[in-house]
C-alpha cells in the first residue's frame, strides 16, 4: 500500500505577516482620514451645487425662460437628511480606503527600490494620484451634473479606465523611469486617450445652466486635489512610522 501523502500550505513567514500588517494598517488609517475630510468638504462645496442642480433636472427650475432665476434658491442643510449625507460619508471614507491600498502597495514597491517615502515625498504621491484619477480623465470626460446630456455609459466607462490606466503608468514611469525613452513614453500615454477622445452625445440637451455646471467640475477638482494631497501626504507618514515601529 501507498501510505498517504498529506500536502500542507506553507505558513506565511513573520516578515511577510509584518509587512502585510503594516501596508493593512497604513492604508486604513491613511484611507479613512482622507477619506472623511473629503466627504465633508464634498457636504460643504458640492453637495449644495448638485441639490442646485437637481432642481433643474426634476423641472422645478426653468431656465433661459421668460423671467431670471435666482442663482441662490434654498436649498436642504447639511445633515437635513442624515442617513444620506452619512451613507455618503462612509463610501467617500471606502472608497479612499481602497485607493490607500493602491498607494502604499505601490509605496512599498518604491522603497524595495531604495526610495524613501516619507509624508513629504507622499504629498507628490497624491498629486501623482490626482492626475492618474480625477484630471487626466477629466480634461477631456469633465464631471458632470445631473440633468445634462452624456454618451453611453459603457463607452464612458471603458474610456475612463483605460486613460486612468495609461495616466498611472505613466505617472510610474516619470517618477521612477530615469531616462528620456520613459519620458517620450510617459507623454504618449497621456496624450493618446485624448487624441482619439472620449466618447460625446450627440446632441446637447441639458437643463442646467453652464454656471452651475462649471462649478461643479471645479469644485470637484479642487476637492479632488486636496483630497489626493491628503491621503498621500497621510499613506507616506503611516508607512513612515508604522516601519519605525516593525523595526523597534
Amino acid at each position: 500500500m501507498t501510505p498517504l501523502t498529506m500536502c500542507a500550505t506553507r505558513p506565511a513567514s513573520p516578515a511577510t505577516k509584518t509587512m502585510f500588517s503594516r501596508i493593512l494598517t497604513s492604508a486604513l488609517f491613511a484611507g479613512a482620514a482622507a477619506g472623511l475630510i473629503a466627504a465633508l468638504l464634498q457636504l460643504v462645496f458640492v453637495q449644495p451645487v448638485l441639490l442646485h442642480a437637481e432642481l433643474y433636472e426634476t423641472g422645478e427650475l426653468v431656465h433661459f425662460g421668460g423671467e431670471a432665476i435666482s442663482a441662490h434658491p434654498d436649498l436642504p442643510r447639511m445633515f437635513a437628511e442624515p442617513v444620506r449625507d452619512i451613507l455618503s460619508i462612509v463610501f467617500t471614507m471606502l472608497t479612499y480606503t481602497g485607493y490607500a491600498l493602491v498607494m502604499v502597495a505601490l509605496m512599498m514597491m518604491a522603497e524595495g527600490q531604495g526610495h524613501a517615502i516619507t509624508a513629504r515625498v507622499g504629498i507628490l504621491w497624491g498629486i501623482a494620484g490626482f492626475i492618474t484619477v480625477h484630471f487626466a480623465p477629466g480634461l477631456s470626460l469633465a464631471p458632470e451634473v445631473p440633468g445634462v446630456a452624456a454618451a453611453d455609459v459603457g463607452a464612458r466607462q471603458i474610456w475612463w479606465t483605460a486613460t486612468v490606466a495609461a495616466a498611472g503608468v505613466a505617472m510610474w514611469l516619470i517618477a521612477f523611469g530615469g531616462n528620456l525613452i520613459s519620458i517620450v513614453i510617459a507623454a504618449a500615454l497621456l496624450l493618446a486617450p485624448h487624441l482619439i477622445g472620449a466618447p460625446e452625445p450627440d446632441t446637447f440637451a441639458g437643463t442646467v445652466p453652464t454656471e452651475i455646471g462649471a462649478l461643479f467640475a471645479a469644485r470637484a477638482f479642487g476637492i479632488g486635489m486636496a483630497a489626493w494631497v491628503l491621503l498621500g501626504a497621510f499613506a507616506g507618514h503611516f508607512w513612515q512610522s508604522e516601519g519605525a515601529r516593525a523595526e523597534a
